[in-house]
């Protein structure tokens, strides 16, 4: 047995170094990469899959999936040098038994395409033609689309719901309720999160939005953005009692435009009647918009999403 797992160790190695993107080191735990995983609905990624030391095929267990996947494990791969460090906050939680036994899917963002991907789409489609060609002209002044501005949010959710959770529900030892299928990322990642979540209740039971990018943009003024994602969410949250939502921000570089419109999300959950049981909103004054704080964060997160 060990021997065989040694060499489908090795074979995923050698598979990753020939692509040019060798696995992430983690510090505890192992990887296992779906190399170029293919789609119908959005471009094919990498999807890193990480398994806590323990693993085995006789413990079924919680899995959670998160966004932009190439910043979640080794920040000597990454392009700014931080990482999520998510392995050894995941290990260090479930040794000691502050949660259910999770895996992790990390999934590679697209790169050019990661703002419209990651974009909620519904409630970009009410805003007028006007109001589309401000969040255009926005973003492409930002960097983050050329020609035009077209949200692919629906298809990536489709990509997540229709392959690759089958996929994985069918490849390794996890359970396949909604209570033990989780979702996590930040910025335009924690966007993508409730999103998905208001889309697919009956799918996830949970998220975790850190940092989430309220504007949508780059600037709060005359952006229209903000109320048509709150707007969207008063229409379309679940109920409370079936789902756990954590939020946090910062307040430095990005996350400084966070607080205020974070602040409106949370007194909406409220308003829907949710409580410190199904929603948690965390301010960490001083936290920048990177890996570095959302490492800090996370094991709150964590403890809160897959708390024993």
């Amino acid at each position: 047995m060990k021997n065989a797992l040694l060499l489908i160790c090795l074979f995923l190695l050698l598979v990753s170094l020939k692509s040019g993107n060798p696995l992430p080191k983690v510090i505890s735990g192992r990887l296992q990469r779906l190399e170029n995983f293919p789609s119908k609905y959005v471009s094919s990624r990498n999807i890193d899959v990480w398994l806590p030391a323990n693993y085995n095929d006789t413990v079924k267990h919680a899995v959670l999936y998160m966004h932009d996947g190439q910043m979640l494990f080794d920040p000597e791969q990454t392009w700014n040098h931080q990482a999520w460090n998510v392995d050894d906050v995941a290990s260090t939680l479930q040794s000691q038994h502050q949660t259910q036994a999770f895996i992790v899917v990390g999934i590679w963002n697209s790169g050019s395409t990661r703002h419209q991907e990651y974009f909620p789409q519904k409630p970009f489609e009410k805003l007028t033609d006007l109001e589309k060609d401000s969040v255009f002209f926005r973003l492409k002044k930002a960097g983050k689309c050329k020609d035009t501005f077209l949200p692919q949010s629906d298809l990536y959710l489709q990509f997540l719901v229709e392959e690759l959770i089958p996929y994985i529900e069918n490849h390794f030892a996890v359970r396949h309720d909604r209570q033990s299928t989780f979702m996590a990322g930040s910025s335009m990642g924690g966007l993508i999160s409730i999103y998905g979540l208001c889309e697919y209740p009956e799918i996830f039971g949970g998220v975790a939005c850190l940092s989430s990018h309220w504007p949508g943009t780059y600037s709060l003024e005359n952006n229209p953005l903000p109320n048509a994602f709150l707007n969207y969410l008063d229409e379309k949250l679940p109920p409370p009692g079936q789902h756990k939502i954590y939020f946090d921000c910062g307040d430095q570089t990005l996350d400084a435009l966070y607080p205020a419109l974070q602040k409106r999300v949370d007194s909406l959950l409220i308003e829907k009647k949710y409580t410190l049981i199904n929603q948690l909103s965390y301010y960490s004054p001083g936290d920048e918009h990177n890996e570095v704080a959302w490492n800090k964060r996370l094991p709150g997160a964590l403890k809160f999403l897959i708390g024993k």
